[in-house]
């Protein structure tokens, strides 16, 4: 009797063992799916160099606070001279800023709008989406809300990757210019959580149907310009005075 019991307890342990190594595998290949499917979905649309990015009429700048523990945030600054950049060679027409607005004292796009006109890009050419509560919103707004269809997404290579991932979900024409990255030790938070933020994107696009939280009226974009030798030594011009 006694060995029969030890026998049933062997394969009743046995059993869950088994069962948790088919869990922890299956577990760690859709971690590994989830985390990789965007960097190839995205490949042939990241550029690191102005020079090599095609002309866009709408930038999509993804929004974070300036500040982080009461220090500059490195993410926020090279998103912003990212931009500029663009802007300076005459990549992009219009800008959109889309950010978290959940405070009178919290406004990451009017930050960002803010920053970009100190950088010389006309007011008139920014505009702000308050509505911008995670990558999804950001991404399907500017499709629903200011019809943009292509789209150049500016941001640290990690959400333009996730970004590009969910243009393509979502029938929107996207490529990236991915800003300079943080430091891996200064950035070792962020990009744990961005294993969490790609798990949660595939199981919103495929799963929850997760819509964004806000939508609303339908807003217009500013027209587009022909871009010629003279518009652009004009911008690098005004560049120049604001440089002084």
């Amino acid at each position: 009797m006694k060995s029969r019991k030890k026998s049933s307890s062997s394969v009743w342990i046995f059993r869950f063992f088994s069962i948790g190594i088919i869990l922890s595998l299956f577990l760690a290949g859709l971690l590994s799916y989830t985390y990789l499917v965007p960097k190839w979905v995205s490949r042939g649309k990241l550029y690191d160099q102005v020079s090599e990015v095609p002309f866009s009429h709408v930038a999509l700048v993804f929004g974070t606070s300036d500040r982080y523990q009461g220090r500059e945030n490195r993410y926020f600054k090279y998103r912003i001279e990212a931009t500029s950049e663009l802007w300076k060679s005459g990549k992009i027409h219009t800008i959109i800023v889309s950010g978290d607005n959940r405070s009178r004292f919290y406004n990451e796009p009017q930050k960002m709008r803010a920053a970009l006109i100190q950088q010389g890009i006309p007011k008139q050419r920014i505009i702000c989406d308050y509505a911008g509560l995670r990558t999804l919103d950001s991404v399907v707004r500017a499709q629903k809300i200011f019809g943009a269809n292509q789209i150049l997404f500016v941001s640290q290579r990690f959400q333009n990757e996730r970004a590009i991932y969910l243009a393509n979900f979502y029938g929107i024409s996207a490529t990236g210019f991915n800003a300079q990255d943080v430091g891996h030790k200064a950035g070792l938070k962020t990009q744990t959580r961005e294993i969490g933020a790609r798990v949660k994107m595939w199981l919103d696009v495929y799963f929850l149907h997760t819509k964004p939280q806000h939508l609303g009226e339908k807003i217009s974009l500013p027209k587009g310009v022909i871009f010629t030798p003279f518009t652009l030594l004009k911008r690098n011009f005004l560049f120049f005075l604001t440089d002084i």
